[in-house]
């Protein structure tokens, strides 16, 4: 039995069947996002004087995945409007352009993960805090049973609020080196992951989602230019409206990361 509506519009709506869909689809993921967002804002208006984050993450690593974004944005259009002209080899090259655009993001995002993971601070005995990159651990370490050391790439600090803006003029001043620290003088140790405070579990929460939704795009930009382009021998209409509505969530994918780029990293 043939599906009704997967190239000719629907009379009552105007548009076909899966276009429909996905439009539904897209107004469920703002609410999504917008839930989040609404929880972000939320989070920072009730953060005391001097306790949220200012400056935490690489504003060019961040820019350049914002260029990268808006690029596939671009080519994924003219992979469509390449279908609607019947020029398969183009179509077969934007989408190419698409793919690889998406994973290096991807690979960038995955780069500032680690960076975060591997950041840690340590609250010191002497009730400084000691803050930075790690570098290495002696083969005993076990800051449980308060044995060996491990070493860091930053610096030490009086107080915790001084880590809490990176771009005010002392701490753009600061000389990071690397610091060794017995375990007998750590009080608490923690890496700058989701649990280190409500700045990176939001952080965590909001582009954690975001990738998965760039990754499952991903996939299936791979299949229509892979297995999945077979229906253009078969039936190039409807190949072209599957194209127009990833597209479609290509798209809203890149407008969620146009305001998750200037939240997060520029304020």
């Amino acid at each position: 039995m043939e599906i009704p509506y997967t190239v000719q519009n629907r009379p009552d709506t105007g548009i076909y069947n899966a276009k429909l869909g996905i439009w539904l689809f897209l107004a469920s993921e703002v609410m999504l996002f917008g839930g989040l967002f609404s929880a972000y804002v939320l989070l920072r208006v009730g953060a005391a004087s001097g306790e949220w984050p200012h400056g935490w993450l690489n504003v060019t690593l961040g820019t350049v995945n914002t260029l990268l974004l808006a690029l596939s944005a671009i080519t994924t259009l003219l992979a469509w409007a390449a279908c609607k002209v019947r020029e398969f080899g183009k179509f077969k090259f934007f989408h190419a352009c698409t793919i690889l655009l998406a994973l290096t993001f991807l690979g960038i995002k995955s780069y500032e993960y680690h960076d975060k993971l591997t950041h840690y601070e340590a609250q010191l005995t002497n009730g400084k805090f000691a803050d930075g990159h790690f570098v290495k651990e002696s083969k005993d370490f076990n800051l449980s049973k308060k044995t060996g050391t491990i070493t860091l790439h930053g610096h030490i600090v009086e107080d915790r609020k001084e880590l809490m803006d990176l771009r005010s003029p002392e701490a753009r001043a600061a000389k990071h080196q690397e610091i060794t620290i017995a375990a007998t003088e750590i009080k608490k140790l923690g890496n700058y992951g989701p649990a280190h405070n409500t700045f990176t579990a939001i952080y965590f929460t909001l582009t954690g989602l975001h990738a998965l939704h760039i990754l499952g795009g991903t996939l299936v930009i791979f299949y229509f230019w892979g297995p999945g382009s077979r229906m253009w021998k078969t039936d190039p209409e409807r190949f072209t409206n599957r194209i127009e509505v990833s597209g479609l969530f290509w798209h809203f994918v890149d407008l969620v990361w146009i305001f998750l780029f200037p939240v997060l990293y520029l304020t």
